[in-house]
Protein backbone atom coordinates (compact mmCIF):
# COMPACT_ATOMS: atom_id res chain seq x y z
CA UNK A 1 0.00 0.00 0.00
CA UNK A 2 1.35 3.21 -0.82
CA UNK A 3 2.15 6.46 1.53
CA UNK A 4 -0.75 8.36 0.27
CA UNK A 5 -3.23 5.31 0.42
CA UNK A 6 -2.20 4.91 3.76
CA UNK A 7 -2.87 8.67 4.37
CA UNK A 8 -5.66 8.63 2.51
CA UNK A 9 -7.48 5.72 4.27
CA UNK A 10 -6.18 6.80 7.87
CA UNK A 11 -7.87 10.16 7.02
CA UNK A 12 -11.04 8.76 6.02
CA UNK A 13 -11.24 6.48 8.88
CA UNK A 14 -10.17 9.67 11.66
CA UNK A 15 -12.73 11.83 9.96
CA UNK A 16 -15.74 9.20 10.81
CA UNK A 17 -14.51 9.34 14.49
CA UNK A 18 -14.90 13.17 14.20
CA UNK A 19 -18.21 13.04 12.55
CA UNK A 20 -19.79 10.50 15.53
CA UNK A 21 -17.90 12.97 17.93
CA UNK A 22 -19.42 16.42 16.79
CA UNK A 23 -22.72 14.44 16.47
CA UNK A 24 -22.76 13.41 19.84
CA UNK A 25 -21.51 16.96 20.85
CA UNK A 26 -24.14 18.38 19.11
CA UNK A 27 -26.67 16.22 20.35
CA UNK A 28 -25.19 17.02 24.03
CA UNK A 29 -25.62 20.71 23.13
CA UNK A 30 -29.29 20.41 23.25
CA UNK A 31 -29.64 19.67 26.45
CA UNK A 32 -26.64 21.27 28.32
CA UNK A 33 -26.51 24.53 26.00
CA UNK A 34 -22.43 22.88 25.10
CA UNK A 35 -21.34 22.23 21.04
CA UNK A 36 -18.28 20.09 21.67
CA UNK A 37 -17.47 17.27 23.60
CA UNK A 38 -13.78 18.01 24.25
CA UNK A 39 -15.20 21.50 26.32
CA UNK A 40 -16.58 18.48 28.93
CA UNK A 41 -14.59 16.27 28.79
CA UNK A 42 -10.99 17.66 28.69
CA UNK A 43 -8.66 19.96 31.06
CA UNK A 44 -7.93 23.79 30.03
CA UNK A 45 -4.53 24.32 31.22
CA UNK A 46 -4.84 28.14 31.09
CA UNK A 47 -8.13 29.26 33.18
CA UNK A 48 -7.13 33.19 33.89
CA UNK A 49 -8.39 35.19 31.05
CA UNK A 50 -7.43 38.68 30.19
CA UNK A 51 -8.97 40.24 27.15
CA UNK A 52 -7.81 43.71 25.63
CA UNK A 53 -4.31 42.56 27.53
CA UNK A 54 -1.96 44.97 25.15
CA UNK A 55 -2.97 48.60 24.99
CA UNK A 56 -2.19 50.63 21.89
CA UNK A 57 -0.06 53.62 21.59
CA UNK A 58 -1.79 57.11 21.64
CA UNK A 59 -4.72 55.76 22.85
CA UNK A 60 -5.24 54.50 19.45
CA UNK A 61 -8.44 51.28 19.24
CA UNK A 62 -7.31 47.82 18.03
CA UNK A 63 -8.44 46.78 14.71
CA UNK A 64 -8.23 43.34 13.31
CA UNK A 65 -5.26 40.81 14.12
CA UNK A 66 -4.40 37.65 13.60
CA UNK A 67 -1.02 36.90 13.91
CA UNK A 68 1.13 37.05 17.01
CA UNK A 69 4.27 35.14 17.88
CA UNK A 70 7.11 34.75 20.61
CA UNK A 71 10.60 36.16 19.99
CA UNK A 72 13.17 33.64 20.53
CA UNK A 73 15.60 36.13 21.40
CA UNK A 74 14.36 37.39 24.59
CA UNK A 75 11.02 35.82 24.93
CA UNK A 76 8.49 38.56 24.56
CA UNK A 77 5.52 39.50 22.37
CA UNK A 78 5.12 40.43 18.60
CA UNK A 79 1.55 41.36 17.31
CA UNK A 80 0.31 43.25 14.45
CA UNK A 81 -2.42 45.63 14.15
CA UNK A 82 -4.14 46.52 11.08
CA UNK A 83 -4.08 49.90 11.85
CA UNK A 84 -7.63 50.45 14.03
CA UNK A 85 -9.22 49.15 10.85
CA UNK A 86 -10.14 45.69 9.63
CA UNK A 87 -10.44 44.60 5.96
CA UNK A 88 -13.34 45.64 4.94
CA UNK A 89 -12.54 49.00 6.26
CA UNK A 90 -9.35 49.14 4.02
CA UNK A 91 -7.16 47.95 7.09
CA UNK A 92 -3.53 49.83 6.87
CA UNK A 93 -3.82 51.36 3.24
CA UNK A 94 -6.31 53.65 4.94
CA UNK A 95 -4.29 54.73 7.72
CA UNK A 96 -0.57 54.94 6.43
CA UNK A 97 0.98 56.83 9.04
CA UNK A 98 0.03 54.15 11.58
CA UNK A 99 3.08 51.65 13.02
CA UNK A 100 1.00 48.53 11.98
CA UNK A 101 4.06 45.99 13.74
CA UNK A 102 4.35 46.40 17.60
CA UNK A 103 6.25 44.30 20.30
CA UNK A 104 5.00 44.10 24.33
CA UNK A 105 7.09 42.74 27.22
CA UNK A 106 5.09 39.45 27.79
CA UNK A 107 4.69 40.31 31.55
CA UNK A 108 3.71 43.74 31.96
CA UNK A 109 2.07 44.27 28.72
CA UNK A 110 4.34 47.23 27.86
CA UNK A 111 4.87 48.87 24.38
CA UNK A 112 8.49 47.73 23.61
CA UNK A 113 8.95 48.70 19.82
CA UNK A 114 6.20 49.76 16.68
CA UNK A 115 6.94 50.15 12.94
CA UNK A 116 5.85 49.42 9.50
CA UNK A 117 3.84 52.66 8.64
CA UNK A 118 2.79 52.69 5.13
CA UNK A 119 4.26 49.57 3.62
CA UNK A 120 1.01 47.13 4.35
CA UNK A 121 -2.81 46.86 3.06
CA UNK A 122 -3.81 44.02 5.28
CA UNK A 123 -0.40 42.40 7.88
CA UNK A 124 -1.73 38.72 7.80
CA UNK A 125 1.03 36.67 8.88
CA UNK A 126 3.78 37.85 11.66
CA UNK A 127 7.21 35.31 12.40
CA UNK A 128 10.68 36.02 14.18
CA UNK A 129 13.59 33.98 13.00
CA UNK A 130 16.32 32.81 15.27
CA UNK A 131 17.76 36.28 14.81
CA UNK A 132 15.23 38.20 16.22
CA UNK A 133 13.72 39.17 12.55
CA UNK A 134 10.81 40.16 12.24
CA UNK A 135 8.55 38.67 9.07
CA UNK A 136 5.25 40.18 8.07
CA UNK A 137 2.73 38.36 5.04
CA UNK A 138 0.55 41.16 3.41
CA UNK A 139 -2.52 38.95 2.56
CA UNK A 140 -4.40 42.16 -0.07
CA UNK A 141 -3.21 44.55 -2.28
CA UNK A 142 -3.78 47.62 -4.22
CA UNK A 143 -2.10 48.16 -7.10
CA UNK A 144 0.82 50.10 -4.99
CA UNK A 145 1.52 48.12 -2.28
CA UNK A 146 0.66 44.09 -0.74
CA UNK A 147 0.45 40.65 -1.76
CA UNK A 148 4.40 40.48 -0.48
CA UNK A 149 6.68 39.24 2.52
CA UNK A 150 8.56 41.61 4.08
CA UNK A 151 11.68 41.04 6.53
CA UNK A 152 12.44 43.72 9.29
CA UNK A 153 15.40 44.16 11.35
CA UNK A 154 13.86 43.84 15.47
CA UNK A 155 13.96 47.96 14.78
CA UNK A 156 12.29 47.92 11.55
CA UNK A 157 15.15 48.65 9.49
CA UNK A 158 13.87 46.29 6.18
CA UNK A 159 16.31 43.90 4.89
CA UNK A 160 14.13 41.88 2.11
CA UNK A 161 10.84 41.59 0.31
CA UNK A 162 9.14 38.48 -1.44
CA UNK A 163 6.51 39.03 -4.29
CA UNK A 164 5.80 42.11 -6.55
CA UNK A 165 4.47 44.88 -4.99
CA UNK A 166 0.75 45.47 -5.31
CA UNK A 167 0.81 42.39 -7.78
CA UNK A 168 -0.80 38.90 -7.38
CA UNK A 169 0.58 35.76 -9.78
CA UNK A 170 0.59 32.36 -9.29
CA UNK A 171 3.80 31.53 -11.69
CA UNK A 172 5.33 28.54 -10.94
CA UNK A 173 8.87 30.28 -10.41
CA UNK A 174 7.34 31.80 -7.61
CA UNK A 175 8.33 35.38 -8.61
CA UNK A 176 4.70 37.17 -7.54
CA UNK A 177 2.39 35.81 -4.34
CA UNK A 178 -1.36 35.96 -4.59
CA UNK A 179 -2.68 36.48 -0.76
CA UNK A 180 0.05 35.16 1.08
CA UNK A 181 -1.25 33.93 4.37
CA UNK A 182 2.24 32.92 6.36
CA UNK A 183 5.84 33.15 6.59
CA UNK A 184 7.77 31.18 8.36
CA UNK A 185 12.22 29.80 8.43
CA UNK A 186 13.48 26.95 9.43
CA UNK A 187 16.19 27.98 11.53
CA UNK A 188 19.23 25.35 10.71
CA UNK A 189 19.30 26.49 7.16
CA UNK A 190 17.52 29.51 7.49
CA UNK A 191 14.79 28.40 4.62
CA UNK A 192 12.19 30.55 3.63
CA UNK A 193 8.68 28.78 3.38
CA UNK A 194 5.43 30.86 2.62
CA UNK A 195 2.04 29.63 2.52
CA UNK A 196 0.19 31.88 -0.32
CA UNK A 197 -3.54 31.46 -1.03
CA UNK A 198 -6.20 32.94 1.76
CA UNK A 199 -9.21 33.02 -0.85
CA UNK A 200 -8.42 29.32 -1.44
CA UNK A 201 -12.00 28.12 0.94
CA UNK A 202 -14.29 30.35 -0.68
CA UNK A 203 -16.95 28.03 -2.20
CA UNK A 204 -16.24 29.34 -5.95
CA UNK A 205 -12.29 31.05 -5.53
CA UNK A 206 -11.76 33.48 -8.45
CA UNK A 207 -9.36 32.45 -11.58
CA UNK A 208 -6.12 32.50 -10.81
CA UNK A 209 -6.27 32.48 -6.79
CA UNK A 210 -4.16 29.61 -5.24
CA UNK A 211 -3.37 27.28 -2.78
CA UNK A 212 0.09 26.64 -2.01
CA UNK A 213 3.46 26.29 -0.13
CA UNK A 214 6.21 28.29 -1.57
CA UNK A 215 10.08 27.70 -0.34
CA UNK A 216 13.12 29.55 -0.82
CA UNK A 217 16.73 29.92 0.20
CA UNK A 218 17.75 32.05 2.73
CA UNK A 219 18.61 34.66 0.70
CA UNK A 220 15.23 35.18 -1.34
CA UNK A 221 16.48 32.75 -4.07
CA UNK A 222 13.29 30.45 -5.49
CA UNK A 223 13.52 26.81 -4.78
CA UNK A 224 10.36 24.88 -5.00
CA UNK A 225 6.48 25.17 -4.31
CA UNK A 226 4.08 22.37 -4.08
CA UNK A 227 -0.08 22.47 -3.97
CA UNK A 228 -3.06 23.53 -5.51
CA UNK A 229 -6.90 24.53 -4.23
CA UNK A 230 -8.88 21.20 -3.72
CA UNK A 231 -9.81 18.98 -0.54
CA UNK A 232 -7.42 16.13 -1.58
CA UNK A 233 -4.52 15.32 0.38
CA UNK A 234 -1.59 17.92 -0.61
CA UNK A 235 -4.28 20.08 -1.64
CA UNK A 236 -5.34 23.03 -0.01
CA UNK A 237 -8.48 25.63 0.72
CA UNK A 238 -6.52 28.41 2.56
CA UNK A 239 -3.44 27.36 4.17
CA UNK A 240 -3.39 29.66 6.53
CA UNK A 241 -0.37 29.15 8.76
CA UNK A 242 2.74 27.01 9.41
CA UNK A 243 4.53 25.83 12.13
CA UNK A 244 7.86 23.33 12.47
CA UNK A 245 8.64 20.87 14.91
CA UNK A 246 11.71 20.16 16.58
CA UNK A 247 12.43 17.07 13.72
CA UNK A 248 11.69 20.30 10.85
CA UNK A 249 8.52 18.65 9.89
CA UNK A 250 6.38 21.49 8.52
CA UNK A 251 2.29 21.76 9.54
CA UNK A 252 0.32 23.27 7.88
CA UNK A 253 -3.29 24.42 8.70
CA UNK A 254 -5.80 23.45 6.13
CA UNK A 255 -8.50 25.83 7.68
CA UNK A 256 -10.80 25.17 4.73
CA UNK A 257 -10.44 21.68 4.78
CA UNK A 258 -10.24 21.21 8.67
CA UNK A 259 -7.00 19.77 8.80
CA UNK A 260 -3.82 19.61 9.57
CA UNK A 261 -1.49 18.76 6.43
CA UNK A 262 2.19 17.84 7.38
CA UNK A 263 5.32 17.84 5.33
CA UNK A 264 8.88 17.49 4.94
CA UNK A 265 10.67 20.24 4.20
CA UNK A 266 11.05 19.18 0.00
CA UNK A 267 6.94 18.85 0.14
CA UNK A 268 6.25 15.18 0.51
CA UNK A 269 3.21 14.46 2.91
CA UNK A 270 3.66 12.92 5.80
CA UNK A 271 0.42 12.95 8.14
CA UNK A 272 -2.77 14.58 7.79
CA UNK A 273 -4.64 15.28 11.44
CA UNK A 274 -8.30 15.95 11.86
CA UNK A 275 -8.90 16.42 15.47
CA UNK A 276 -7.67 19.57 15.88
CA UNK A 277 -11.19 21.53 14.36
CA UNK A 278 -10.70 24.25 11.74
CA UNK A 279 -7.43 25.46 12.27
CA UNK A 280 -6.43 29.47 12.08
CA UNK A 281 -3.12 29.59 13.59
CA UNK A 282 -0.66 27.43 15.00
CA UNK A 283 2.33 27.11 17.40
CA UNK A 284 4.37 24.28 18.65
CA UNK A 285 6.51 24.41 22.00
CA UNK A 286 10.15 23.29 22.24
CA UNK A 287 8.42 20.35 23.69
CA UNK A 288 6.55 19.48 20.85
CA UNK A 289 3.64 20.47 22.57
CA UNK A 290 1.16 21.32 19.63
CA UNK A 291 -1.45 24.33 19.84
CA UNK A 292 -4.22 25.06 17.07
CA UNK A 293 -6.66 27.69 17.26
CA UNK A 294 -10.12 27.82 16.22
CA UNK A 295 -11.53 30.65 15.12
CA UNK A 296 -14.18 30.18 12.47
CA UNK A 297 -15.99 27.13 13.10
CA UNK A 298 -19.93 27.99 13.71
CA UNK A 299 -23.28 26.16 12.90
CA UNK A 300 -22.70 26.86 8.47
CA UNK A 301 -19.19 25.49 8.21
CA UNK A 302 -18.57 23.44 11.08
CA UNK A 303 -21.75 22.34 13.34
CA UNK A 304 -21.01 20.97 16.37
CA UNK A 305 -16.95 22.34 16.80
CA UNK A 306 -16.58 25.11 19.74
CA UNK A 307 -13.82 27.89 18.92
CA UNK A 308 -11.12 27.98 20.83
CA UNK A 309 -7.26 26.41 21.24
CA UNK A 310 -6.98 22.57 20.94
CA UNK A 311 -3.67 21.05 22.84
CA UNK A 312 -1.77 18.15 22.25
CA UNK A 313 1.87 16.21 21.60
CA UNK A 314 2.84 17.60 17.50
CA UNK A 315 3.71 13.85 17.14
CA UNK A 316 -0.31 12.59 17.10
CA UNK A 317 -3.68 13.26 16.12
CA UNK A 318 -5.03 13.47 19.82
CA UNK A 319 -6.41 16.66 21.94
CA UNK A 320 -5.17 16.41 25.14
CA UNK A 321 -6.05 19.87 26.50
CA UNK A 322 -8.81 22.78 25.45
CA UNK A 323 -9.26 26.46 26.38
CA UNK A 324 -12.57 27.41 25.68
CA UNK A 325 -13.54 30.76 23.55
CA UNK A 326 -15.45 33.58 25.62
CA UNK A 327 -18.87 34.12 25.11
CA UNK A 328 -19.89 37.21 24.36
CA UNK A 329 -23.73 38.36 25.44
CA UNK A 330 -24.07 38.95 21.72
CA UNK A 331 -22.96 37.51 18.58
CA UNK A 332 -21.96 33.63 17.76
CA UNK A 333 -22.72 31.97 21.31
CA UNK A 334 -22.72 28.01 19.94
CA UNK A 335 -19.58 28.11 18.92
CA UNK A 336 -17.62 31.10 21.55
CA UNK A 337 -15.02 33.50 20.29
CA UNK A 338 -11.16 32.95 19.86
CA UNK A 339 -8.61 34.65 17.33
CA UNK A 340 -6.43 33.53 14.80
CA UNK A 341 -3.28 33.86 16.15
CA UNK A 342 -1.50 31.76 18.62
CA UNK A 343 1.47 31.85 20.74
CA UNK A 344 2.49 30.85 23.84
CA UNK A 345 5.86 31.91 25.97
CA UNK A 346 8.12 29.73 28.06
CA UNK A 347 5.96 29.81 30.90
CA UNK A 348 3.03 28.18 29.06
CA UNK A 349 1.04 31.64 28.90
CA UNK A 350 -0.79 31.98 25.78
CA UNK A 351 -1.48 34.49 23.32
CA UNK A 352 -4.21 34.86 21.03
CA UNK A 353 -4.82 37.48 18.56
CA UNK A 354 -8.01 38.71 18.51
CA UNK A 355 -10.44 41.03 16.40
CA UNK A 356 -11.98 43.17 14.90
CA UNK A 357 -13.20 45.24 17.74
CA UNK A 358 -15.48 47.36 14.93
CA UNK A 359 -17.57 44.13 16.18
CA UNK A 360 -17.70 44.70 19.99
CA UNK A 361 -18.81 40.74 21.04
CA UNK A 362 -15.11 40.23 18.54
CA UNK A 363 -13.00 41.54 21.35
CA UNK A 364 -10.36 43.26 19.53
CA UNK A 365 -6.46 42.98 20.59
CA UNK A 366 -4.29 40.28 22.34
CA UNK A 367 -6.07 38.42 24.83
CA UNK A 368 -4.09 36.53 27.22
CA UNK A 369 -4.32 33.03 28.99
CA UNK A 370 -2.49 32.05 31.40
CA UNK A 371 -2.42 29.55 34.51
CA UNK A 372 -3.13 31.89 37.57
CA UNK A 373 0.80 32.03 38.85
CA UNK A 374 1.87 35.40 36.74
Amino acid sequence: MTQNRRIVLKSAGVALLVLSLAALGASGAAAQGEADLVQRILPNPNPVVELHWAKLPDGRTWGSTAGVDIDPTDGHVWVYDRCGGFALAGGCAANPTVNPILKYNRHTGELMAEFGAGLFVLPHGIHVDDDGNVWVTDSQGNGEIGHQVIKFTPEGEELMRLGVAGQPGDDPEGVHLNEPCDVITWGPTGDIFVSDGHSGQNPDPPAGRTGRILKYDRDGNFIKQWGEIGFRPGQFRTPHAMEFDSQGRLFVADRGNHRIQIFDQEGELLDIYTQFSRISGLYITADDTLYAIDSESQEGNHYGWKNGVRIGPAGEDRVTAFIPPHVPEEGRTLQGLAGEGVAVDEDGTVFVAEGPASRPFAGGGLTRYSKGSN
